[in-house]
């Protein structure tokens, strides 16, 4: 800090003493604040999303549904009467026609092995079409957490880094009033510094706002807490792109095509199946007048698929297609999701250069020029201006920085979160 102007002792001390309470007043909000971190906020993410809840609900249910595919359909129950006179010499008796019954029986349809395997098929497959749909909503929930966590994080940093700015510029307005009375500064060099200081105000109102957008973001990940803050070090979030690009069958994106198919295949065999033909059978009671006998009576039925060329076929035909239809979408998902992630990835590089120059040549670059233009000013060979311009210069360097370290982690967790484990 003394490089930003000269002080004597009396000076110093009123420097430190408003460091000291720069500092103090920088800790409450941190102390008041509720704290989370990174993974902290995942986890509160995934506990608290209804989407994610509706998600394992459907998983669950298909799950519990696997039970009941290809099993064989509920018996029935038949109960009736039989040869009941109705006219005649013997009408509505009971017991003088010998072929009056009562009758009771169980029927139970059978249908056939190859269907009940494909139902069976069915049922598997949609349950794992909900898990990997699960898994797609699981991972896409942590990586909106994640970006709302960076969002703050990062803004929060940015708010930090431009209030050390911000004390260094009052410190620099303070040393003006002595020089104005010396003579050693004009009186239009502290009005160029007041309006310096209304401009500051107006970057910190857009910086404080950048922050109650990122935590209201967040708060909508990770529940209704006062005065949230993105607390740590942002967590190393680098993909392993050689994995990225070799695993992208797995891209959440995809996942769900193979079961899917897997549902349409079950589909068409249980189609071929019903040219078998499906069969039951039946037992039956029947009780007769005392003076005769009971009698019982089994029974098979069996469907007879006679017309397989305009019913079975058809049906085997248009379910056919539909296993062509999601081939052909998986073909042309997954040629879109490898240029997705190529474009994505380049996006990564790029910004990791971008990056490398801002911290390793421009922010350096314009710390050292803020320096050289105050001390040219503080001997007299540079205006206010130029130290203002120069001081500004540095500090959209610090925030361009922190901005574009802001972009590569949510761009790292973009990419973290689309292949499913």
């Amino acid at each position: 800090m003394a490089n930003f102007f000269r002080a004597g002792p009396r000076s110093r001390s009123l420097v430190a003493s408003r460091l000291a309470l720069a500092a103090v007043l920088a800790i409450v909000p941190t102390v008041q604040a509720s704290s989370i971190g990174f993974e902290q906020a995942l986890q509160l993410a995934e506990q608290r999303s209804a989407a994610l809840a509706a998600r394992q609900a459907t998983a669950d249910g298909a799950q519990q549904a696997r039970t009941a595919a290809g099993q064989l359909p509920d018996p029935k129950l038949a109960v009736g009467v039989e040869n009941f006179p109705v006219s005649g010499p013997d009408r509505f008796s009971w017991n003088r026609e010998s072929m009056t019954m009562r009758r009771v029986g169980v029927m139970q349809d059978v249908p056939n092995a190859a269907k009940r395997a494909a139902q069976r098929e069915a049922a598997g497959a949609k349950a794992e079409r909900e898990r990997s749909m699960l898994e797609t909503e699981r991972l896409a929930v942590r990586r909106e957490a994640a970006l709302a966590w960076l969002s703050l994080h990062f803004a929060e940093k940015k708010l930090a880094a431009f209030g050390a700015l911000e004390l260094q510029n009052r410190l620099l307005q303070d040393t003006l009033a002595a020089r104005v009375t010396s003579g050693a500064a004009s009186p239009s060099e502290a009005l160029m510094a007041r309006q310096d200081a209304l401009d500051l105000a107006d970057r910190r109102d857009e910086l404080l706002a950048g922050v109650e957008q990122a935590r209201a973001l967040l708060k909508r990940w990770t529940g209704d807490q006062p005065d949230l803050s993105a607390d740590g070090e942002a967590p190393d979030l680098q993909p392993d792109l050689s994995r990225l690009l070799g695993d992208l069958d797995r891209h959440v994106d995809l996942r769900a095509f193979s079961p899917m198919l897997a549902m349409a295949q079950a589909d068409v065999d249980e189609a071929r199946a019903m040219r078998q033909g499906d069969w039951g059978w039946e037992v039956a009671y029947a009780n007769r007048a005392r003076a005769f006998g009971d009698m019982v009576s089994f029974q098979l039925t069996f469907e007879l698929p006679v017309s397989k060329a305009t019913r079975q076929e058809p049906v085997i035909a248009s379910r056919q297609k539909e296993v062509e239809r999601l081939q052909a979408e998986r073909d042309d998902a997954l040629r879109r999701v490898r240029a997705d992630v190529d474009a994505q990835v380049a996006e990564l590089q790029r910004l990791e250069r971008a990056l490398q120059r801002q911290q390793g040549q421009t922010l350096p670059l314009a710390q050292e020029r803020a320096q050289v233009t105050l001390a040219s000013y503080q001997t007299g060979r540079a205006d206010l201006g130029a130290v203002l311009a120069a001081r500004k210069n540095a500090i959209e360097a610090q925030l361009r920085a922190l901005d574009l370290q802001s972009q590569v982690f949510a761009q790292q967790a973009r990419l973290s979160h689309l292949i499913a484990e």
